[in-house]
């Protein structure tokens, strides 16, 4: 995970009142998260579940250490996330079960019993884009075994909350809302049967609440409730309609209401927000989520702004402590904040790596940078490795372009991104330009959220952009042409899944559908791929002229053509990914075609038949090795398609909306955890070679020499959110297809000179890495050849063997200062090497290209000079080593021999980190003098440079004295 540490849309949140430094929130496609700390920093807890779509939260106030989660975010708006139900766990948040309502697909709420944590009730707003009859209200007695709907109107109307009155749980108050999300980009529909219910038996049976309220024909929608702990017959609503919206109050437990402030700034865009809470202990003070959080202190007569960017936080829950209402928690579109004094300071949402990415893009620098439009946040860049061996906040930045945007790295000059609709961003100056197409503001062209956004990669000066037409621009915008009619249908069908909400003016309405694909071959400048959101697929062979319908026979109308990759090996093979989520359709849809859209094929076997595809890539590299991103995970094919696997591994379930492969990483773009990379796929296109019944070893991906940690100031916090750099090293992979007793893994020169050995039976080597997700410790885990079954990664730092005895003998924190683990031999000198596999006798060769930081000038005869001295020092280094275990393996060593090999102690610090003092051949040790030499080497190795006159003159120096040292030891003998 890369990050970056910038939060995104957030639902759910709760807190233990009697632990007042315990929070858990709930991300849109980012799981369950936990801060011990007042949210300095967080957690995540649901990592194993099979969702990352989380809508509510719930700790059962009788025992904190069971909690219930409601999956599916519980919001109805274009770009949503759906879940599998709710889970429960009983140890606070380390293991979770499946305890049911699957087919929901989005909870709004639930509650756990004041007293009884086996009793709990879930507002259930069912499938976002169709009827379905698991909605409602569901309660359960016996802790999630079984579920009774005592709650339900029908199957288009869904509960969206439901509370219980504070002082008496057998009062319980629910939300009913008939609301349906539409196929095309903000449809949305509204039924008659929307309305505020309550119980007054613990929830099974409810009567409608009517009096005061506005009604169906008001255009009554979302309602929510916020109840008075100081007084229960006191309660405050924010109430969504086209008439009489507006803040509401009732003294009558509810049985009748007020309308007290018709603001809109309070109460408006109920699909999104609908959250009011009353002051635990001051029932006159009131807050409310909306695109800014408000309050009042007159019991809403007044409001003030509480929180919130002129642009809008978009809140969507307050969570108030009730024994020290000071201690707040906010959630919101940019994450979870906590309060610890009634809202003046707030903690940081810059710690939370829940970003939802729309796509992702890469530049050609090095380290190569990370682009995408963030939601609620706008584009970001990010780089792939930090100089300080972590990605800080030093690696990230904004680009200049809207949230939704696709980014576009100039191919020729990474210092230029485009992105959005359409912003040309230079990094160097900080400047954005706009360069869109003049046209765009005459009204004739449509576009959604997100609109495709490229440079031809068979034309570094093509940068092509998607509406409802296809434009191009040769100049970096300074002019446009289209080069495509209007690809959408013109009238297209009305899918099934708008169900009763149809109505006779769909069959005829405006077009709608936007290009929302674009995929421009690596072979042919002129060939390029289109698909819409409206369900169309187009091709045009001669640089837009003319344009073929190529439409696959089984698509219809609104399925989303999601992502098109052009093939890298043949001009007519194209895949496509479908997304009819907005159809109610779940299942994922990959077409291939191999003759130029005249025939496709349906590809999925293999995958989760529970989650639609957002894009599909090829391997530039690897023919008929495929990779998909889909609502839940990463999968891999190695056989065109036909069958799939799970990449997963360790990422946690969450919407992938995105993947680039940029030369040998998988860079995956999420919607709700941020950038993550596969780091070294090369295995992955070896896999169809490899035989079965032998191991083998995998050709290892070329390696880049960069320095571990290139920082000399004060190190960041602990605390301070990080992501992980790629390994410091060679990543060398192989097979075992069975167990074995013994793996060796040796790295050679081009002269069969041995590097480095690795053994099975060594103790577990030490290498450090950045932890994830956080606190930022530099951990050292273990590492080890494998000898199980299966698939075993292992990495060569690209250095010699560490000096032998160098750590028993001296004090790493002093001689190895800057170092992560160390000691350490010198790196090997950039050129070609090869690794050797032994198993069980049988070995295999792979050869390894070690290239020099693409950043570092430096002549060949420079590197040599740099690379021979560091070898000089780690020589004589060995040199003196062999003397002195001599002496140690002597029964009685004289005082002379005792004296001539030192004590081991480390010098004073102006020996070791200043200048090395000379001390006459008769007074050295031989101890001190490989101190001398290992700091030289150090010295040398720290920075990819000509060593310079008075350091060559220094080991000179100390060979001198090196020489005098061994004439004196075969004196001795």
């Amino acid at each position: 995970m890369i990050g970056p540490f910038r939060a995104s849309r957030t639902v759910g949140g709760v807190g233990i009142p009697s632990q007042p430094n315990v929070f858990f929130m709930g991300v849109n496609n980012g799981g369950v998260w936990k801060t011990d700390d007042y949210g300095r920093t967080w957690i995540p807890i649901f990592d194993d579940a099979p969702t990352g779509s989380v809508g509510d939260i719930a700790v059962a106030p009788s025992n904190p250490d069971i909690l219930y989660v409601g999956s599916g975010e519980g919001l109805h708006r274009p770009d949503l996330g759906v879940g599998d139900g709710i889970f429960k766990s009983k140890d606070g948040g380390k293991s979770w079960e499946h305890v049911g309502l699957k087919d929901v697909q989005q909870v709004g709420r639930l509650i756990v019993h004041p007293n009884n944590p086996e009793i709990v009730l879930v507002a259930g707003l069912g499938h976002p884009y169709g009827a379905n009859e698991q909605r409602g209200v569901f309660k359960t007695a016996d802790g999630g075994k079984s579920w009774a709907k005592v709650l339900y109107i029908n199957d288009n109307t869904g509960a969206i909350q439901v509370e219980f009155d504070p002082n008496n749980p057998d009062i319980i108050f629910a939300d009913m809302w008939e609301h349906q999300e539409g196929p095309w980009e903000n449809a949305r529909f509204s039924g008659p049967n929307s309305g505020l219910y309550k119980s007054t038996d613990g929830g099974d049976n409810w009567r409608k609440i009517t009096k005061g309220l506005p009604t169906a024909e008001d255009g009554l929608g979302r309602i929510g409730v916020g109840i008075a702990p100081s007084n229960s017959e006191l309660m405050f609503a924010t109430v969504d309609a086209r008439k009489n919206g507006g803040i509401y109050k009732s003294t009558d437990a509810g049985e009748s209401w007020k309308l007290i402030h018709e603001d809109r700034r309070l109460w408006g865009r109920g699909g999104d927000f609908a959250e009011i809470k009353v002051h635990p202990k001051n029932p006159d003070r009131i807050y409310v989520a909306n695109v800014a959080s408000y309050t009042s202190a007159d019991g809403g007569k007044t409001w003030s702004s509480l929180k919130g960017a002129p642009g809008g936080d978009d809140y969507h829950r307050i969570w108030i402590n009730p024994i020290n209402p000071d201690i707040m928690l906010f959630v919101a579109d940019q994450g979870a904040v906590v309060t610890v004094n009634a809202g003046r300071t707030w903690s940081s949402w810059y710690n939370q790596p829940t970003t939802q990415l729309y796509h992702v893009s890469t530049d050609n620098a090095f380290p190569y940078w990370v682009y995408g439009g963030q939601q609620e946040s706008g584009a970001i860049g990010i780089a792939s490795r930090g100089n300080g061996g972590q990605i800080s906040f030093r690696e990230f930045m904004g680009v200049g372009a809207d949230e939704y945007a696709y980014v576009a790295p100039d191919p020729k000059d990474p210092n230029i991104i485009y992105g959005g609709r359409l912003m040309r961003f230079n990094k160097k100056t900080g400047q954005s330009t706009n360069v869109a197409p003049e046209a765009l503001r005459s009204g004739k062209y449509r576009f959604v959220r997100t609109m495709p956004l490229m440079f031809h990669p068979a034309d570094d000066n093509m940068l092509l952009f998607g509406t409802n037409v296809l434009w191009k621009t040769m100049n970096g915008g300074h002019s446009w042409e289209i080069i495509s009619p209007d690809l959408t249908y013109e009238q297209p069908e009305v899918p099934s899944s708008v169900g009763r909400f149809k109505t006779k003016a769909m069959e005829t309405m405006a077009r709608r559908g936007v290009i929302y694909a674009i995929g421009p071959s690596p072979l042919d400048v002129k060939t390029i791929w289109a698909g819409t959101d409206d369900g169309r697929v187009h091709l045009t062979t001669n640089g837009g002229a003319d344009w073929q319908d190529v439409t696959p026979t089984a698509m219809s109308a609104w399925d989303k053509v999601s992502q098109i990759d052009a093939s890298h090996f043949d001009e007519k093979v194209a895949y496509i990914a479908i997304n009819a989520i907005r159809k109610d359709d779940m299942t994922p849809y990959i077409f291939r075609t191999r003759d130029s859209g005249k025939s496709w094929d349906l590809i999925t076997k293999g995958l989760n038949p529970n989650g639609p595809v957002n894009v599909v890539r090829e391997d530039p590299k690897q023919k008929g090795l495929l990779y998909a991103g889909t609502e839940r995970e990463v999968y891999f094919s190695i056989d065109d398609g036909e069958n799939w696997q799970s990449l997963r591994n360790n990422m946690p379930a969450s919407s992938i909306r995105d993947l680039v492969i940029h030369e040998d990483d998988l860079v995956v773009g999420t919607h709700g955890r941020s950038a993550w990379i596969l780091d070294n796929i090369a295995p992955l296109r070896e896999l169809a070679k490899s035989k079965q019944g032998e191991s083998f070893l995998y050709s290892p991906a070329k390696t880049y020499r960069v320095r571990w940690n290139m920082f000399s100031d004060t190190p960041l916090p602990p605390e301070e959110p990080t992501g992980q750099n790629p390994p410091d090293g060679a990543i060398l992979d192989y097979q075992l297809n069975e167990n074995v007793k013994h793996v060796k893994l040796e790295i050679l020169d081009s002269n069969d000179q041995l590097i480095r050995a690795y053994s099975s039976d060594d103790k577990p080597e030490l290498r450090d890495t950045t932890s994830y997700p956080h606190p930022t410790y530099w951990i050292r885990p273990e590492q080890r050849l494998g000898t199980s079954k299966g698939h075993h990664r292992f990495v060569w730092d690209l250095r010699h063997e560490p000096p032998r005895g160098a750590r028993r003998q001296f004090s790493i924190a002093a001689v190895y200062k800057n170092t992560p683990s160390g000691p350490h031999g010198p790196f090997v000198k950039p050129g070609t090497y090869r690794v050797r596999l032994t198993v069980n006798g049988k070995t295999s060769e792979r050869p390894i290209q070690v290239m020099m930081d693409p950043r570092v000038t430096i002549s060949e005869d420079a590197l040599e000079m740099q690379t021979s001295l560091s070898l000089d020092c780690y020589n004589a280094y060995h040199e003196l080593q062999e003397i002195v275990e001599a002496i140690d393996n002597i029964n009685k060593p004289t005082q002379e021999q005792l004296a001539l090999r030192g004590n081991g102690k480390v010098g004073d610090p102006d020996t070791m980190y200043g200048s090395i003092r000379s001390v006459d051949s008769d007074r050295e040790t031989l101890v001190g003098l490989q101190q001398k030499f290992i700091f030289m080497m150090n010295l040398i190795q720290a920075a990819d440079v000509q060593p310079t006159n008075q350091t060559v003159s220094a080991v000179d120096a100390l060979s001198a004295t090196k020489t005098a040292m061994i004439e004196r030891w075969k004196k001795m003998n």
